[in-house]
């Protein structure tokens, strides 16, 4: 539950709140029992998955504290919903969501992976970055929180590819040292040249973190 918790932390109290794509539940579900936030709606495109929230939360759902809707993306969130959490899925589809939905007014978001295009796509906004930080839990994880207005910051390469907040962290140095190593593992065995200048690029990167 490391994740879990590790999200739920960086929610803000708040009237109303929003988890797309939000599987099982649990968070809702930390944030209902906390009190944290008073109405809270889940969304899943899956309703086996969606089931599996609507279960858990059902005593949330009788009182009206909940509401469950099966869904793509935010298309089943109003846009006056005070914050909203994507989760779990790639950084492409977490660009598509906000691209096809809304920028919410206060957000938080975990990618799997392409975590430097979900920066770059909330920079390009105007997106004001609150945190841009990395647990470990089991695995490494990116999280950026931020708000739709206030923003204009200008990352360098480093930020960009790695998080504002991770830099100068031993988790982030943790993880740049695994990820040379498997850079250069792939670099030693590569044959294409457009490949090979990508992981000499990303090598660079990662050694930026280390100095």
């Amino acid at each position: 539950m490391g994740r879990i918790n590790e999200i739920s932390a960086l929610i803000d109290n708040c009237e109303s709140f929003a988890d797309v794509g939000c599987d099982h539940g649990y968070i809702a579900l930390s944030v209902l029992q906390s009190g944290k936030c008073k109405s809270v709606t889940v969304t899943d495109i899956s309703a086996k998955c969606l089931a599996k929230a609507e279960k858990l939360l059902a005593d949330y759902i009788c009182d009206g504290r909940c509401r469950a809707v099966c869904c793509d993306g935010l298309k089943g969130v109003s846009s006056d919903t005070e914050q909203v959490l994507v989760a779990g899925m790639g950084g492409e589809e977490i660009i598509k969501i906000l691209s096809e939905g809304f920028i919410p007014k206060k957000f938080i978001l975990q990618p799997m992976k392409n975590a430097d295009k979900v920066r770059k796509f909330l920079l390009s906004r105007s997106c004001k970055i609150v945190y841009d930080g990395i647990f470990k839990d089991g695995k490494y994880y990116f999280v950026i929180k931020g708000e739709r207005d206030g923003g204009g910051e200008i990352y360098s390469d480093v930020q960009l590819a790695f998080g504002r907040d991770s830099i100068g962290g031993s988790i982030l140095k943790e993880f740049a040292d695994n990820e040379i190593k498997k850079c250069k593992t792939y670099f030693a065995a590569c044959a294409d040249a457009v490949r090979c200048a990508e992981l000499s690029t990303q090598i660079k990167l990662l050694a930026e973190v280390l100095k």
